[in-house]
């Protein structure tokens, strides 16, 4: 990734919805040169989706919670993976080290939601062996913005 596709892949995730001449006075190419980078960078997985960011609270999950969950070793865990993906309200599912499994981003509408949730939902999973929830209060920072860096293999070319 040279300096150009930086550039391209910055701008990109600071407004998905940038038209092509937009991204070509980032990148100081043709719109069509541009276009040709911009299709290179998604068949290479650099760019994976293109999508708008919403309001929590505008589309009915302001509640933001985390989940620790520690997952018994074993089969448990591959069905665990499988049905995780499943849920709707998980944002996210990080494997961890040390005494957790797993650590779980969620965002619902209310408590009683997130109580729905795990009761109906994520303790019925088979092989969790303990549950932490930690409920967000405010969010001091909260972003999908990557930092595009430069990589040892780009100082090569």
């Amino acid at each position: 990734m040279d300096e150009i596709d930086r550039k391209i892949a910055i701008a990109v995730q600071l407004d998905g919805a940038a038209g092509l001449s937009d991204l070509a006075k980032v990148s100081g190419l043709s719109v069509s040169a541009t276009a040709e980078r911009v299709k290179r960078l998604e068949e290479r997985g650099v760019i994976r989706s293109w999508h708008a960011a919403l309001d929590p609270a505008e589309v009915g999950c302001p509640l933001l919670a985390f989940l620790r969950v520690a997952i018994r070793p074993g089969k448990e865990d591959v069905a665990f993976r499988r049905n995780i993906k499943k849920l709707e309200a998980v944002l996210e599912c990080h494997q961890l080290t040390g005494e957790w499994s797993y650590l779980l981003k969620l965002r619902v509408a209310d408590i009683a939601a997130l109580d729905a949730l795990l009761a109906e939902e994520i303790r019925t999973l088979g092989g969790i062996e303990r549950v932490s929830v930690e409920i967000a209060m405010s969010s001091v920072k909260e972003t999908m913005l990557l930092p595009v860096m430069r990589t040892p293999e780009d100082e090569e070319t």
